[in-house]
């Protein structure tokens, strides 16, 4: 058995959801120097531009799309474009997502609807773009982004908190969907990583040493700890792998 063959990702190509910062870049990083090309999607034109930027540095073939990810008609119309310019979409990595971080009651309906159209709309239509060709390529990946909130509750986060609970429902339903058909889905939650949406946790000292301690490690995550999970549920090495949330936290849902 060739084992380096299991992890390879040469002449697939991806999209990254979230790819311009953060945990999706990172991740679409990880794919690219596994071999994969990358199609990187977000809302915000100039992060896009400057990430793929930083990717085509390291040598990893980029492109982006701009999309407002809480539309289902924007999210089909960007799965169509990927489709068009590269002709397949092999890996997907449903990595956007917000947390305003608002009191319960504070929140508006507005602010519900954005928490679920980012993390459970955008994958679901995203999916529902890219999953009918995988399906005749029998062959597929299917990432999303689970969280700590999956499981248990933070303060000041009950919107974002269901939506990342009902990613791992998600997750099992694509799986039970799709994979017949050679597509897997699978999901990682991440623990405290610093990033734009980590800021006011990292801000405070105090708390990122506090949640540092809470792991069985005994820090926080740092986006490179992303690399292996992420080529491993993007490749062959994960095949018999499908619906499974596996928590990238350092043991922090362990104690």
């Amino acid at each position: 058995m060739d084992i380096n063959a299991l992890f390879t990702l040469k002449g697939r190509h991806a999209l990254v959801t979230g790819g311009n910062s953060g945990i999706g870049l990172a991740m679409a990083q990880a794919l690219g120097h596994a071999g994969a090309s990358v199609t990187l999607v977000a809302r915000r034109t100039a992060e896009l531009e400057s990430a793929a930027a930083m990717l085509a540095k390291d040598k990893i073939r980029a492109d982006w799309i701009a999309c407002d990810l809480a539309s289902p008609e924007a999210v089909a119309s960007c799965g169509a474009l990927c489709l068009e310019r590269h002709g397949h979409a092999d890996v997907l990595i449903n990595a956007a997502g917000i947390n305003l971080r608002k009191p319960f009651m504070d929140n508006s309906p507005a602010d519900w609807n954005l928490h679920l159209a980012l993390h459970l709309g955008a994958p679901f239509f995203m999916t529902q773009a890219l999953a009918p060709t995988m399906k005749k390529n029998n062959w597929g990946r299917i990432i999303n982004l689970a969280s700590l909130q999956s499981t248990r509750a933070f303060a000041n986060g009950t919107p974002y908190g269901a939506a990342k609970g009902g990613v791992t429902q998600l997750t099992r339903a694509i799986a039970q969907e799709w994979s017949a058909h050679g597509i897997t889905c699978n999901a990682i939650g991440p623990g405290f990583f610093k990033t734009a949406l980590t800021a006011p946790v990292f801000d405070n000292p105090e708390l990122a040493a506090k949640n540092a301690a809470h792991t069985c490690i005994g820090r926080n995550g740092e986006l490179a700890d992303l690399a292996g999970i992420t080529v491993f549920f993007a490749s062959d090495a994960s095949a018999y792998i499908t619906g499974q949330t596996l928590m990238i936290d350092g043991g922090f849902t362990a104690k």
